[in-house]
């Protein structure tokens, strides 16, 4: 009996709780209250600005020397004496190898003897023809008076012919004596090494030396490699999106990491007319003047490149940026009403955290913070900056 009791009592509770709450959602004129559910959401904002932005790229390249050649030998021989160093500064023209040459001088003065040979057989051989050619003339005389025959004649033609071609036998050796000794004496030459190249001005430095003193070197065997440092050539590779924006006389900002406070300046010399398939990039050469020859071959550095630069840019931070019905905007605040507007804008030039709106023309503040829990007309509330100081105890 007393759980019925009970049981009738809880079921009385429960019906007077839902027409208690059912009274309080009528209306007046006996409608529901339409209440708003959404809340005012936390933003961060921050200021639509009226500066300048650049449009900049980074690259990363290797110094290269803009000439560089090997210096070796035309001849082979020992290397008897190297002047020069790995650094060592020479000038054009300037002696920095000796080959052994004693065998060289031998081969001279030999060629020397043997042209003097040559030259004394050509007296007398001179003399042999012109002996020859006054009795040729005699005999034709003699036969002009009828004093001697024919037969005696041809054998004075037949010996003035022949002391014409031992003649010129003999002026043919001192011909080829004379051209034997220029190929030693320039072989001789050939001992002493010297730099050399083409526009003759500026100095250059020793890059590598391949060789010491002593060692026997064939032709054409490197001794030290020559580099003009003086201006370096940064190489560098850009991809497909970039090519059509990098132009020959460029301006650009280079910077390495063994000079952190340094920027050297440079200018676009060359681009390739092509993108290599494998890679699709396409090799860009710098030139940098390097006076005091900070930048070494083989350095790594980067390369900044300016593709544009808008003075009076509208500018947006790049996190203002959101997409709502595939379209992308900022939130536009009215702090006034504390309520948002979603506008869609068309984006220029993007630098680091920054980006230009280029359209439309925008004024006061966008949404950095939050606005991926924003639509367009939502309320907003802005974190409270306490910066009154703390009481004191």
């Amino acid at each position: 009996m007393k759980r019925t009791v009970g049981f009738l009592i809880g079921i009385a509770l429960v019906a007077l709780v839902g027409v208690r709450l059912y009274q309080k959602t009528i209306g007046k004129k006996g409608q529901p209250i339409r209440t708003d559910t959404r809340a005012a959401v936390a933003v961060v904002l921050a200021p639509v600005r009226t500066e300048g932005i650049r449009d900049t790229r980074v690259f990363t390249g290797t110094v290269l020397p803009r000439e560089q050649f090997v210096v070796a030998p035309k001849i082979a021989g020992r290397l008897d004496k190297l002047f020069v160093n790995i650094g060592a500064v020479v000038t054009n023209g300037q002696l920095i190898a000796i080959l052994d040459d004693e065998e060289f001088r031998q081969q001279v003065e030999q060629m020397q003897a043997e042209l003097e040979v040559a030259r004394s057989a050509v007296l007398e051989t001179s003399s042999a023809l012109e002996v020859a050619q006054r009795q040729l003339e005699r005999a034709q005389e003699l036969i002009n008076k009828r004093v001697t025959s024919e037969a005696e004649v041809d054998q004075v033609d037949a010996r003035y012919k022949a002391a014409k071609v031992r003649h010129a036998v003999t002026m043919a050796i001192i011909r080829q004596k004379e051209a034997a000794l220029r190929v030693e004496d320039a072989r001789l030459a050939y001992t002493k090494i010297s730099v050399s190249w083409a526009d003759g001005a500026g100095a250059r430095v020793v890059g590598e030396r391949f060789v010491d003193e002593g060692t026997m070197l064939k032709a054409n065997e490197p001794i030290v490699s020559i580099l003009d440092v003086s201006t370096v050539l940064v190489t560098m590779f850009v991809i497909e999106r970039d090519y059509p924006q990098v132009l020959t006389g460029q301006h650009a900002t280079v910077s390495t990491d063994a000079f952190p406070d340094r920027t050297f300046a440079g200018q676009v010399m060359r681009k390739a007319p092509l993108l290599k398939e494998s890679s699709r990039q396409a090799r860009v050469e710098i030139e940098v003047a390097n006076p005091e020859r900070l930048l070494a071959p083989g350095m790594f550095v980067r390369a900044e490149l300016q593709f544009a630069a808008h003075a009076a840019a509208t500018v947006v931070p790049v996190a203002a940026l959101a997409r709502r019905a595939g379209r992308s905007g900022v939130f536009l605040a009215d702090t006034a009403a504390m309520t948002v507007r979603f506008v869609p804008v068309t984006v220029g030039i993007v630098s680091g955290e920054r980006m230009e709106i280029r359209a439309p023309r925008l004024a006061g503040s966008v949404v950095v913070l939050g606005q991926h829990l924003l639509e367009d007309g939502a309320a907003i509330v802005l974190p409270v900056t306490n910066s009154a100081p703390a009481a004191r105890r």
